[in-house]
C-alpha cells in the first residue's frame, strides 16, 4: 500500500495557542482514516493542514513522497477537497453548486453534467438539480456539499463531522456514500468525528485525538477492544459509559453502570464493558410517555448548548447523558435549566464497544 500523505512531527499554533503538537502520521492510499476526539482536540485543524489550507507551524509534510512547500501548496490544493461541518452553498441551484468546482477547473460541459449526475446519485438527490440549494433541509444541504466534493474526484477527500446534527436518514445516506466512493473509486478518505460508534463502524483505521495530540492509532478492533484512558475520557461528551454486563435473556444484557443504575442492551455481554448511546438516539419528553424503549429515566437538565439548528442538552438521570433535539422541539417544550424531563432509548441503541 502506498503512502499518500506523511506528517513528520507537525505542530500548529494560533496566536501563541497550540492547536496541534508533534503529529507524526502516515495516511495510506485508498484507506478510510477517522480522527476521533472531543471538540477542541485538534481534529479540524489537522484536516485543514491535510487539505493544504493551513501550513504547519513546525514539522514537515510530504505528499506522495515530495515535500510540501510554500511554492507547491496552491497546486497541491487541487489534489484534495474538504467538506466542512456547516455547508457553505452558493445562492444557486443544486446543479450549479455541485458543478461549481468542476467549472472553475475548466472541465468540459458534458463531463461536468456526467459528474454532477453521478455525485447526486451517490447522495440520493436525483431530480433535485433545479431546486434552490439554500432552501433545502439541513441534511439535504450537507448532502449537496458532499456531492460537490465527490464530483471533483480528488485523490484525498477530507470530511469534518460529516453527519453531525443530521437526521438519521441523511446521516445514513452520507455514510453509505463515503463507503461506496472508497470502495468503487479507491478514494482516500480522512474523516473527523466525535461519534464513537461511527468511528468504530466505518474506517480502516482510527486515530484517537486529545489536546492536540494523537494518542493512539490502529484498526477499530485494536482501538476499541481496550478501554484506554483516552477512549474513556470521551465519556463526558459522548455517552460512553463503563459498567458490568450480565446476560439476562435471549440476546439481552443488563448493564450496571454503578450506584445501581442499570440499562438494557440488545446484545449478549458478560463482564466489564464500555457502552455508547448516540445523543441522536435518545428521546426526550416533558412528561412520562408510553414507549417500547426498554430504558426510560427521569431527570433534570443541567446544561444547554445551542448548536444552531439543534440543541444539545445535558440531562442528569442518576448518570449524565447528552441528548440532541431540534431547536424547534426545544422551543416548543419550553425547556430551561433544571427543567424536569424524561429520556428514553431502545436497547438496540446501546452499542457495546
Amino acid at each position: 500500500m502506498n503512502c499518500i500523505v506523511e506528517l513528520d512531527n507537525v505542530s500548529k499554533s494560533f496566536s501563541g495557542l497550540t492547536a496541534l503538537q508533534g503529529i507524526s502520521l502516515r495516511i495510506w492510499e485508498g484507506e478510510i482514516l477517522t480522527f476521533l476526539g472531543p471538540n477542541g482536540s485538534g481534529k479540524t485543524t489537522l484536516l485543514k493542514i491535510l487539505a493544504f489550507i493551513e501550513k504547519p507551524s513546525e514539522g514537515s509534510m510530504y505528499y506522495r513522497g515530495g515535500k510540501v512547500t510554500d511554492e507547491n501548496m496552491a497546486w497541491l490544493r487541487r489534489k484534495a477537497t474538504m467538506v466542512f461541518q456547516r455547508p457553505v452553498l452558493l445562492n444557486a441551484t443544486v446543479y450549479d453548486n455541485v458543478a461549481y468546482g468542476l467549472k472553475i477547473r475548466g472541465f468540459p460541459k458534458g463531463e461536468i453534467s456526467r459528474a454532477v449526475k453521478e455525485a447526486l446519485g451517490l447522495v440520493h438527490l436525483e431530480g433535485y438539480e433545479k431546486r434552490p440549494a439554500r432552501k433545502l433541509s439541513g441534511g439535504e444541504q450537507q448532502r449537496v456539499s458532499l456531492a460537490r466534493a465527490l464530483a471533483l474526484k480528488t485523490e484525498l477527500l477530507l470530511l469534518d463531522e460529516p453527519t453531525a446534527s443530521l437526521d438519521p436518514k441523511s446521516a445514513a445516506i452520507i455514510e453509505d456514500a463515503i463507503v461506496t466512493v472508497n470502495r468503487k473509486h479507491g478514494s482516500t478518505i480522512v474523516m473527523a468525528t466525535h461519534n464513537v460508534f461511527q468511528a468504530k463502524a466505518m474506517p480502516n483505521r482510527v486515530a484517537l485525538m486529545e489536546a492536540g495530540r494523537i494518542r493512539e492509532v490502529g484498526t477499530p478492533h485494536e482501538v476499541f477492544s481496550v478501554l484506554s484512558k483516552t477512549l474513556v475520557s470521551f465519556a463526558a461528551l459522548d455517552n460512553t459509559l463503563i459498567g458490568e454486563a450480565k446476560v439476562v435473556g435471549d440476546g439481552v444484557s443488563l448493564i450496571d453502570l454503578g450506584n445501581n443504575f442499570k440499562i438494557v442492551a440488545a446484545k449478549k455481554a458478560e463482564g466489564k464493558v464500555s457502552v455508547f448511546i448516540s445523543p441522536e438516539d435518545i428521546i426526550l419528553s416533558r412528561t412520562r410517555f408510553e414507549s417500547s424503549a426498554r430504558n426510560l429515566f427521569k431527570g433534570r437538565i443541567t446544561e444547554i448548548s445551542d448548536m444552531g439548528s439543534v440543541v444539545r442538552l445535558r440531562v442528569d438521570v442518576g448518570k449524565p447523558f447528552t441528548v440532541q433535539i431540534t431547536k424547534r422541539s426545544f422551543e416548543e417544550m419550553k425547556l430551561n435549566l433544571n427543567s424536569e424531563v424524561y429520556i428514553a432509548f431502545k436497547a438496540s441503541s446501546v452499542h457495546i464497544l
